[in-house]
């Protein structure tokens, strides 16, 4: 199995994988976008300085990453936001997911969309985040910059574990084990940091 990774991210295949990856993973929070887009970029520091020629170029595996998370961010607004009841009462249901997205609101509308930022590394808090986003009617203007901060910011930091991990560690399957032991750990931190409750008015005050 390490050999056919090996081979795949060694591949220009590596870029169509890490797009549909991230693309779909707002629907579908269990398919491993974090991990690919690691594996990509440890491949690329272990084959530095003598390489084949077929390596993933970082800038480029960045690239592709931010600008798959915004598509799949604008893909769960536009569904959301031209849903009819069924996904009022799915929310309704949820406990989770009607305070996520009363949070979400509030945050938008106070200019403070680092909540997008902050979901981005959580686990599912993509997904709240972007349904929730469509779901109360926000103006495009007023989610898709936090989402584009967003994405760069998560695949940024998913492209520098495994980069700077591997050149540390000497080796890609080290250096991905630690890097993604690495973002599932942002993405416990960014979990608890969402469960906090909002400051009150008077509080913020």
């Amino acid at each position: 199995m390490i050999e056919t990774m090996g081979s795949l991210t060694a591949s220009p295949w590596i870029y169509v994988l890490v797009a549909v990856s991230v693309l779909l993973d707002v629907f579908l929070p269990v398919l491993p976008s974090g991990v690919l887009v690691i594996s990509g970029a440890a491949a690329a520091a272990a084959a530095a300085g003598g390489s084949p020629a077929r390596v993933p170029d970082v800038a480029l595996l960045l690239a592709v990453a931010a600008t798959a998370s915004v598509l799949g961010d604008m893909a769960a607004y536009r569904l959301a936001l031209r849903s009819g009841p069924r996904l009022d009462r799915v929310i309704a249901r949820s406990r989770r997911l009607t305070r996520a997205h009363e949070r979400l609101g509030t945050a938008l509308a106070r200019g403070g969309g680092l909540l997008v930022v902050l979901a981005r590394f959580a686990p599912a808090g993509r997904s709240v985040v972007s349904l929730g986003a469509g779901k109360t009617r926000r103006k495009v203007g007023e989610f898709l910059p936090w989402s584009v901060l967003a994405g760069i910011s998560w695949a940024s930091y998913s492209v520098a574990l495994g980069y700077f991990g591997t050149q540390w560690l000497g080796t890609a399957w080290l250096g991905t084990a630690v890097s993604t032991v690495a973002l599932f750990a942002a993405g416990s931190l960014a979990a608890v940091l969402l469960r906090r409750p909002s400051p009150t008015p008077a509080a913020a005050a």
